[in-house]
């Protein structure tokens, strides 16, 4: 959850030393996080950037996290009030948001990042313009057909978003390497 809430704007390696320097300092719970200063915390997630910013995003996190009753309490809440819960978060967007249904409470909601988008939009299966929430259901509705057990589809979104992500970094990037890419023969961007 902390790494959803660091990721955003940034690397995934910048959050693993951010969260380093959290279990470095056995300061990895939501008790500990809230207990240091906000310079400390600060100054521990700069690794992640924005560091500033993401200290107060984390401790927003940490509070609503404790008074809704920590992984215990929360894990009871359907996903619709979770998701909802975790919106009302202030620095908790919707993709942060997803993050943590999927990942950390295994819940069947697909995450839309910029590699999906990006992703998506080359091969004309997304215009890019469109809301999160809109392009979030049509992927979850195309994901879903035939698949009725909900933990089965939690490992669909998992593996396909996991999939994307892997193929963003590695061969869709911002300037593409289409001449890598297993997509390429029904790709418009690699024909053009």
């Amino acid at each position: 959850m902390v790494g959803a809430v660091l990721t955003q704007n940034t690397a995934w390696t910048n959050v693993e030393r951010a969260i380093a320097n959290l279990r470095a300092a056995k300061a990895l719970s939501a008790t500990r996080i809230l207990a240091a200063p906000i310079e400390t915390l600060a100054q521990r997630l700069m690794p992640a950037g924005y560091f500033n910013v993401k200290a107060r995003r984390l401790r927003n996190f940490c509070e609503w996290y404790l008074a809704a009753g920590e992984y215990r309490g929360l894990r009871r809440w359907d996903t619709a009030r979770l998701r909802a819960g975790l919106l009302s978060v202030n620095g908790v967007g919707p993709e942060t948001a997803d993050d943590i249904l999927l990942y950390a409470f295994h819940r069947p909601v697909f995450v839309i990042d910029a590699y999906t988008r990006r992703i998506l939009s080359r091969l004309g299966l997304a215009a890019g313009d469109e809301t999160y929430e809109s392009l979030r259901r049509h992927i979850e509705q195309d994901l879903a057909q035939g698949i009725n057990d909900e933990q089965a589809l939690v490992n669909v979104y998992n593996e396909y978003h996991a999939l994307i992500v892997r193929h963003g970094k590695e061969v869709c990037r911002t300037r593409p390497r289409c001449e890598f890419c297993v997509l390429r023969a029904g790709c418009p961007a690699a024909a053009a």
